[in-house]
C-alpha cells in the first residue's frame, strides 16, 4: 500500500453533496482514518490534474461518477519535520446521486450519505470532516484554522486547513 512519493505529497478529496444536502461519506479500511467517515480521497498520479484525481478517487472509492464545481480549500502539513503532506479539497456535484455505491473493497468499508448533523455530532467522522461539517460552508470566506489535531498517529508537526466556509 505505501508507495515512494517522496517528501512532498499532494492529494485531494471531494465534498460531495446530493439534493438533500447529505454528504458523501467512506470508511477506510486502514491508516489513521480507519473506521472512521472521512471524505473520499487519494492521492494524485502522473500525468493527472488535481481536478481530474478527485473525481477518480471518487469513482473509484464508491462508484459514483461526479464533476468537480469548485475548489473548497487546502489541507497543509509537516510530517515528522520532514514530510510536507498537501490535500486540495474540491466540491463536487453527483451525476446520479441515485447511482449505486461500488465499494472498492482494499480501501473502503462503508459509504454512505450523511446529514451535516450526524457528521458534527455522529462521534464517527474524522477530525477535518467534522471541523468542515460545523462551519456548514456556507458564508464563502476563507478561513485558516490552526490548532487542531487530526490525531497523534498522523505524527503531524504542523497541521494547518485552509478552506471557504460556503459553497
Amino acid at each position: 500500500m505505501k508507495k515512494d512519493r517522496g517528501k512532498v505529497w499532494l492529494g485531494v478529496a471531494g465534498v460531495v453533496i446530493n439534493s438533500e444536502g447529505k454528504w458523501l461519506v467512506v470508511k477506510k479500511t486502514y491508516s489513521g482514518l480507519k473506521g472512521v467517515w472521512s471524505l473520499p480521497a487519494g492521492f494524485v498520479k502522473f500525468g493527472e490534474t488535481a481536478d481530474e484525481a478527485v473525481v477518480r478517487e471518487v469513482k473509484e472509492e464508491t462508484g459514483l461518477d461526479c464533476e468537480v464545481t469548485g475548489l473548497i480549500g487546502l489541507r497543509t502539513g509537516v510530517i515528522r519535520h520532514e514530510i510536507s503532506d498537501n490535500m486540495a479539497i474540491f466540491y463536487c456535484q453527483p451525476m446520479d446521486e441515485h447511482q449505486s455505491f461500488t465499494i472498492q473493497e482494499k480501501e473502503i468499508s462503508e459509504v454512505k450519505w450523511l446529514t451535516v448533523e450526524e457528521l458534527v455530532h455522529g462521534g464517527e467522522a474524522s477530525v477535518m470532516l467534522r471541523e468542515m461539517a460545523s462551519h456548514e460552508l456556507k458564508n464563502h470566506q476563507l478561513m485558516k484554522n490552526e490548532g487542531i489535531n487530526p490525531g497523534d498517529v498522523f505524527e503531524y508537526s504542523s497541521y494547518k486547513l485552509f478552506f471557504n466556509k460556503g459553497i
